[in-house]
């Protein structure tokens, strides 16, 4: 009988090597991980804004467009055997990009209101976790090693981006509390998930993944209010200043974490 794909194999092909030793897809979470993640948000709001209102190419050959970047993308992503910085961290971006484009869509084409798509997406996010936890009995982002758990990773991660879209457009902009004033609001509870899971048992797992939605809102919060008009409530930096700026810091970032690689998951046994 063929062994799973995780087992050590010690007379196996050279091919099932390859797939078990599939290891390291995401990178280690570090502060640098969460800076990244919270740029690539920045940038998947304003870059969204951009490409759809500035250069007039509308939202929907904009999401087309993102889209066929995004699956070329991932596509290079899940060919890949190991974490590669540049590979990964563009995979991000284009599926913050495409994450805001998917609410957008919803609520400026199709006129669904925030407070349906924010719930939808909720528990479409909570589908894709209970397929994923069903299927691999883990929700970890530290075993991401076949190509059924990068698969399960990266469609919660599109449900993220799209549920922190919607649930920041409802703060900001349907409760009228304002970029800024949602942008406190979202790193107020990511600070209460720290917190909790240093100091009350929050699980690992579930701390990230909590986390993880709110970083989409908290980066779009502060995206919306550096670039938009100041009669919007922002600085009126602009979508092309802002997003310029942001790609350039992840640039910068990624460049230092390819060459240090401070940020890779060193090679062991699959966890017990």
């Amino acid at each position: 009988m063929t062994p799973p794909i995780d087992t050590p194999v010690t007379n196996g092909s050279p091919a099932r090597l390859s797939r078990r030793r599939m290891l390291n897809k995401v990178p280690e979470i570090t502060l640098y991980f969460w800076i990244i993640k919270i740029l690539c948000t920045t940038v998947g709001e304003t870059a969204a804004d951009l490409l759809d209102a500035n250069l007039g190419l509308g939202l929907t050959v904009t999401s087309l467009v993102m889209t066929a970047a995004l699956v070329g993308t991932l596509f290079f992503q899940f060919r890949s055997e190991r974490y590669v910085p540049g590979i990964y961290w563009l995979s991000v971006v284009l599926i913050s990009v495409v994450g805001t484009l998917v609410s957008d869509n919803l609520t400026d084409n199709l006129g669904v209101s925030l407070t349906v798509t924010t719930p939808v997406f909720a528990v479409l996010l909570a589908v894709s976790f209970t397929l994923w936890y069903v299927s691999e009995g883990t929700l970890s982002i530290h075993t991401i090693r076949t190509t059924r758990r990068e698969a399960f990773y990266w469609l919660a991660i599109l449900f993220t981006f799209a549920l922190g879209t919607s649930a920041g457009d409802l703060t900001a902009e349907r409760l009228h509390l304002g970029y800024w004033l949602s942008a406190l609001l979202f790193g107020a509870l990511i600070a209460v998930v720290a917190v909790a899971h240093r100091r009350l048992g929050l699980g690992a797992v579930l701390a990230f993944w909590i986390a993880y939605v709110l970083t989409r809102p908290f980066g779009a919060s502060i995206g919306d209010y550096l670039s938009q008009a100041r009669s919007d409530g922002g600085l009126g930096l602009g979508t092309v200043g802002t997003s310029a700026l942001f790609l350039a810091a992840i640039l910068g970032l990624v460049s230092y974490l390819t060459v240090t690689r401070r940020d890779v998951v060193p090679d062991g046994p699959e966890p017990s």
